[in-house]
């Protein structure tokens, strides 16, 4: 089975609106202004690519070269704001559980996405031999932006105390990587998408969390 560009690019925008809504939440939760909110909702949409790109160096990163996902990212977090800046009841509203439910659904399915998109970063780079680097890079170009997010207000980063995330990142990168040396990489992209967005949504669901001290 083969992916088109035109799928790709319909999943990654799908992603990059999920995520650019949980940094514009973040934000207006921290009260901050219109400025700090463009700032957290794109940080957390494309700063897991930048941070990818950075490391294989792929200067200027894709986000600067291809602003598409930026300009993506800045009109879901314009659109938040005139909802919440005109009509504030809705933070407060029964309509806010249905929206955090559709926002997790699209979440998990941007976080299979950028993490197998991260893995063939990588991969086409010229570095596909390096297991290690591209499962690394999956999983940054994943989690990446909402762990700048979680700094930038002020956070502990939601990936190391809250249900299972990273983790399920991890083992679709894993899985990728294994995949990549016995099948080719559209059919490994879409198996291991599927198991983050799988992992992620059970982990939610059941409310999965790794054991503390």
């Amino acid at each position: 089975m083969e992916l088109q560009p035109s799928v790709i690019f319909a999943i990654e925008i799908i992603g990059t609106i999920a995520f650019a809504s949980s940094g514009a939440m973040v934000a207006v939760r921290k009260k901050l202004d219109l400025f700090g909110i463009i700032v957290l909702g794109v940080i957390t949409a494309v700063g897991g690519g930048m941070l990818r790109d950075i490391l294989i160096g792929n200067i200027p990163p894709n986000m600067f070269r291809n602003p598409v996902y930026v300009l993506a990212a800045f009109l879901t977090v314009l659109v938040l704001f005139m909802l919440f800046r005109f009509w504030p009841s809705l933070l407060g509203s029964r309509y806010m559980e249905s929206y955090e439910r559709i926002m997790n659904i699209l979440d998990a399915i941007g976080l299979g996405a950028f993490t197998v998109i991260g893995i063939d970063t990588g991969v086409e780079a010229g570095y596909g031999n390096y297991h290690f680097l591209i499962i690394f890079l999956g999983v940054i170009t994943g989690i990446g932006g909402g762990i700048l997010r979680d700094i930038m207000a002020g956070e502990t980063p939601y990936v190391l105390k809250k249900h299972i995330y990273a983790c399920a990142s991890i083992a679709g990168a894993c899985l990728y990587a294994g995949l990549l040396e016995v099948s080719n990489s559209d059919s490994a992209m879409i198996v291991s998408a599927l198991l983050v967005v799988a992992i992620r949504i059970l982990a939610s669901h059941f409310r999965w969390d790794l054991p503390t001290v």
